[in-house]
């Protein structure tokens, strides 16, 4: 069987759907069989060839993701390539085809939240109804946008299957004071912080997080820092105007992209990781800090409640003292803090991208059966 993996995303963005993209395929390039051939399509700008993937052909596209042809385009140019069957981890299949097709849907946010979005952003996601019609069968990377995608959309329950998302490996504990003396020379990190990582958009409520920040500093006297660790998305501007307006420009520390490979020393060094979005299809970042042994404070929506289970504290992302004082809590009391980060360590080690290559092997072979 011939099965085509597009990953062309990658070029243009490591984060989010990107790292699902790399860590498949490697996950894929230890499991599959002889009797199934790999073509990795990469953006023809993708030089480095980014993904590590050993036996995998490699076949350069033109068409650039999320353009406004781009459906078009990648129907002319998959034609061409004598595929038995086309993964779209990126949810959009092209709109002709000569094969199978299987999309990875990760979560329905722009339909819940079309405010969040731009017009641009609103178009290409729009495409989600010709989409789950297009294609032979759905990956969702949670039950959460599962049951999204069957009342939302009207998608057939049996058309869908939930394959859970894994944390890099190279997310692990390690030395406290190698990590904090690591982010100090690398990143002027020198005082005590509470850490987000995510992409910088609407959605992930970094405004209230930010208020609940500042209530922290000022009603329970605490003065770590805030850090925030992710590449501005869209529609950010609100970030940077809520920290000057609670005058936290002292306090509040912008990354902007980090490499796994300086992330892993991050999470180490932090006090307590916090995620509040308002919603998230799967939401691997909380999952990567447990990993690192860092107690976390999600949001009780979307898919937090399966990823993270009992082994963080859940608050509403609505209300902001209940997300505060979540963060006092972890900050002074050093018995509940342990207690998280042996439970979510434990509770990261359940998922596996082993496990989910195995599993999305096992989805080509009865689309393709």
């Amino acid at each position: 069987m011939q099965i085509g993996i597009d990953a062309r995303l990658v070029f243009y963005n490591h984060a989010g759907i990107g790292q699902y993209i790399i860590r498949l395929i490697e996950s894929l390039a230890r499991k599959h069989s002889d009797e199934d051939k790999f073509v990795i399509l990469q953006s023809r700008k993708d030089k480095a060839n980014s993904i590590q993937a050993n036996g995998f052909d490699r076949k350069s596209l033109w068409t650039p993701s999320h353009n406004r042809f781009e459906q078009f385009a990648l129907s002319f140019e998959v034609s061409r390539l004598g595929l038995d069957l086309l993964h779209s981890p990126d949810f959009i299949p092209p709109f002709r085809r000569n094969c199978k097709s299987v999309i990875t849907v990760h979560d329905l946010a722009f339909l819940l939240y079309p405010h969040f979005l731009t017009k641009e952003s609103a178009r290409y996601y729009g495409q989600i109804d010709h989409a789950w019609r297009n294609t032979d069968h759905i990956i969702a990377v949670s039950e959460a946008t599962k049951q999204d995608s069957i009342k939302m959309l009207g998608v057939p329950e049996s058309k869908i299957t939930v394959i859970h998302e894994a944390a890099n490996p190279i997310y692990k504990p390690l030395p406290t004071d190698e990590a904090k003396q690591y982010v100090k020379k690398r990143y002027k990190l020198d005082r005590d912080f509470i850490l987000f990582v995510s992409t910088i958009e609407p959605r992930k409520n970094l405004p209230g997080l930010l208020q609940a920040y500042r209530c922290l500093l000022d009603d329970y006297k605490r003065n770590e820092m805030l850090v925030l660790a992710g590449g501005n998305g869209w529609l950010w501007e609100e970030v940077y105007e809520t920290v000057d307006r609670l005058n936290l420009n002292s306090h509040v520390s912008f990354l902007g992209h980090v490499p796994s490979e300086d992330l892993v020393y991050i999470y180490n060094a932090a006090n307590l990781f916090v995620h509040p979005a308002f919603y998230e299809g799967f939401g691997l970042p909380p999952l990567e800090a447990m990993s690192c042994g860092v107690p976390v404070i999600v949001s009780n929506t979307s898919a937090f409640p399966e990823v993270v289970g009992d082994a963080g504290i859940m608050i509403n992302p609505h209300d902001l003292d209940g997300l505060t004082v979540a963060m006092w809590r972890i900050l002074t009391e050093p018995e509940l803090s342990e207690k998280l980060v042996k439970k979510g360590f434990k509770r990261a080690k359940s998922f596996s991208w082993d496990r989910a290559a195995e599993e999305t092997l096992a989805v080509y072979h009865q689309v393709c059966d």
